[in-house]
């Protein structure tokens, strides 16, 4: 799952958020990994969804 909403965001701990980031930057490592291999990846959008989610976590964490 690599879609994380602003409503899941804000409902969030710090803790969590942060966790959450990491769990997605390994995400993001897998598909660009895939990527370069010439493989197919099996979710099209799963890329722009989780670099979504990693820019709205970062926005979050900024912002308090």
């Amino acid at each position: 799952m690599s879609h994380v909403s602003n409503r899941d965001i804000a409902s969030m701990s710090q803790e969590a958020r942060e966790s959450r980031l990491l769990e997605l930057q390994e995400e993001l490592l897998q598909l660009r990994a895939e990527k370069a291999l010439g493989g197919t990846p099996s979710n099209v959008g799963a890329y722009k969804a989780t670099r979504r989610s990693i820019a709205r976590l970062k926005t979050h964490l900024n912002t308090k």
